[in-house]
This record gives structure tokens, C-alpha cells and sequence, in this order.
């Protein structure tokens, strides 16, 4: 009778064993890990926390597959982000549907970034892979799934395209407030302000 191996990775999702290979996973994505995967960005930083409670999460579902020493996974992440919107700093909720394509290779064998890549290197570049490291006995999906939450902020998300943002006067919104602010003069015409011209 064999002997029952404990699972290390029971209680981590991220983590498949290689011999378990091919394996299928399917990851809920918790809103804690959103956060700290998108902490720093300055459009999720502008936001209170109370914005952004219950509001982030996904699911990953891949396929992994091996080939002698790579690992292959497929599949998609899906999720929702609560960003700043980029001209009135409302929360804006990002939805996104994104399909994965990568190759996790040995980890001695990932390109130094001050080395030239090999043929076999540059072929995984055409083929526009995403390549991962991996340890030889386990396959770690966090930095992917954690990649493609941060990938899916927008450089500049809108509330909506006809945002009218902050008075850069007196910060009120303008979606929501009439703003009263006169337009303030360029500082290279201020002497010109009391010349008369000669009738």
C-alpha cells in the first residue's frame, strides 16, 4: 500500500504541483488580493477605503499542461478593479475579460536582463508568450493572476465620457456642483491688466 503524501500547497490555489500536471484550476480571487496586488497605483491610492469595499475580485480558470521542462497555461482571468476616475477622482468600477496564453520555464533558465536572448528565446518572444519561472516542482499562478489585475487599469479611466472633473480652483465637482470660478489670467498678461491704449 502506498503511502499518503500530504499535499504542501492544499490550502494555496496558486500553487500546482507538477506532478499533478495536466491539471486544471479554477482560483476565486479575493478583494484583499486585488488590493494589495493594485496598492501604489496612484489611481487606486487616491480613493477612501471605503470606496473600494466589496467591490474588487475575480476568477482565473486555467489549463496547465507540461512539455519536457516547460509548463504551459491557458485559460483566462476575469475581475472587477475600483479605480479613481482621472478627472474627478469618483470611484470607477473596471471590468475586464482577459484571455492567458504563457510558458513557465526552469527558473535557471529565464534570461538575465543584461544577457542576450537565445534562439529558443527569441522564438517564445514571436510567438508573443508571456514566460514564468518556475522551481521544477511547482507551478506559481500568483504573479500571473496578480499581473493581470494590475495590466487591467486604465491609463486614464472615466466615470463617464463626459466627466467634468474638479474646478482646479476650488476642487468642488463639477459634475455635481455648478462651479462660479472665473478662468484665472495667464500670469505672463497680469502687467498688462491696467495698460491703457492711446485712443
Amino acid at each position: 500500500m502506498r503511502p499518503h503524501i500530504k499535499n504542501p500547497h492544499a490550502n494555496n490555489p496558486f500553487k500546482v504541483a507538477m506532478r499533478e500536471l495536466p491539471a486544471s484550476r479554477r482560483i476565486e480571487v479575493s478583494s484583499a488580493f486585488v488590493a494589495e496586488a493594485v496598492k501604489g497605483l496612484p489611481l487606486r491610492d487616491a480613493l477612501d477605503g471605503d470606496d473600494v469595499t466589496g467591490g474588487d475580485g475575480g476568477t482565473a480558470e486555467l489549463e496547465l499542461t507540461e512539455a519536457g521542462e516547460n509548463v504551459y497555461a491557458q485559460g483566462s482571468v476575469t475581475g472587477a478593479i475600483t479605480v479613481a476616475c482621472s478627472r474627478c477622482v469618483s470611484p470607477v468600477a473596471v471590468r475586464f475579460d482577459e484571455p492567458v496564453r504563457v510558458t513557465y520555464v526552469p527558473a535557471h533558465a529565464m534570461p538575465a536582463d543584461d544577457v542576450a536572448p537565445t534562439d529558443e528565446e527569441l522564438e517564445l518572444a514571436q510567438d508573443d508568450l508571456d514566460v514564468y519561472p518556475h522551481d521544477g516542482e511547482t507551478v506559481d499562478l500568483e504573479p500571473l493572476v496578480r499581473e493581470q489585475f494590475v495590466l487591467a487599469v486604465p491609463f486614464a479611466p472615466l466615470c463617464r465620457e463626459d466627466c467634468l472633473g474638479l474646478c482646479p480652483q476650488c476642487g468642488s465637482d463639477r459634475n455635481h456642483t455648478p462651479c462660479v470660478c472665473e478662468k484665472p489670467i495667464d500670469p505672463r498678461f497680469v502687467a498688462l491688466q491696467g495698460l491703457k491704449l492711446p485712443s
